[in-house]
């Protein structure tokens, strides 16, 4: 196998949470040029159905599922439909997350509870239904952010704290099933991104954060696509329990 063809993903079949937007979009077509049929989950299933089109487009097979991650049985309810569909999981993109930016001292128990419940459980329970079913050799990756290793100016408790978590689940579900079940485990802590979550920020913050950032701009979703493409493919075969930042260099400052 050349070094070329360790990037491909023909055969293979990869699902994705919080597909129906933004990064999740992107993961989607990258993963789909890369050759992978997809199985596409989020809540809001209208948005879903344009994914399918997309992938469809570019010559690949889609299955849409409606599913909140933070829900047991919505996970394995899109597992059972990757499996039963297309025969087979050999990648999980764990992209499906909510963020919120409430000072400490105001956020309730509620709107805490409701971040991480998506962010941090919704991944393990993700997790879990897609190891029952995927084979030696198959791949997850975690999204997590560069706000479970940094601050950036914004109370983010909640977000903060579910994005650190998902790093230490990274490395517990790594080392539990590198040998046991041949599934490699890893994370991208992405930097600043152009998405649904970023539209939501205060005029002039990315300008500031940019400023903060040695390569000087925001990321384009490609560059973050190629880093999830390469952790989900045999370029990434020897890779385990990592936490990749890709964030211009951030987190050097």
């Amino acid at each position: 196998m050349s070094v070329m063809e360790r990037f491909r993903l023909d055969g293979k079949v990869a699902v994705v949470t919080g597909a129906s937007s933004g990064l999740g979009v992107a993961f989607a077509r990258g993963l789909a040029e890369a050759g992978a049929d997809l199985v596409l989950g989020a809540r809001r299933a209208d948005k879903l159905a344009e994914t399918v089109t997309m992938v469809e487009g570019l010559g690949r097979r889609a299955v849409a599922v409606a599913t909140d991650v933070a829900k047991p049985e919505d996970c394995q309810a899109l597992a059972d439909a990757a499996v039963g569909e297309l025969g087979r999981i050999d990648v999980l993109v764990n992209n499906a997350g909510v963020g919120t930016a409430v000072p400490a001292l105001k956020e309730s128990p509620e709107q805490f509870t409701q971040v991480v419940d998506v962010n941090l459980n919704g991944c393990y329970w993700m997790a879990q239904a897609c190891a029952r079913a995927m084979e030696p050799g198959a791949s997850i990756v975690n999204i997590s952010s560069v706000l479970g290793l940094t601050t950036a100016e914004l109370p983010q408790a909640a977000y903060s704290a579910s994005k650190a978590g998902l790093i230490g689940l990274t490395r517990d579900l790594a080392q539990q099933w590198a040998t046991r079940k041949g599934i490699r485990v890893n994370a991208i802590a992405p930097g600043f991104f152009t998405s649904e979550m970023t539209d939501q920020y205060q005029e002039g913050y990315l300008d500031r954060m940019a400023a903060r950032i040695p390569m000087g701009r925001i990321g384009d979703p490609e560059e973050l696509t190629a880093a999830v493409v390469f952790l989900a493919s045999d370029a990434g075969a020897y890779l385990t329990g990592q936490t990749v930042p890709v964030d211009g260099g951030l987190t050097i400052t």
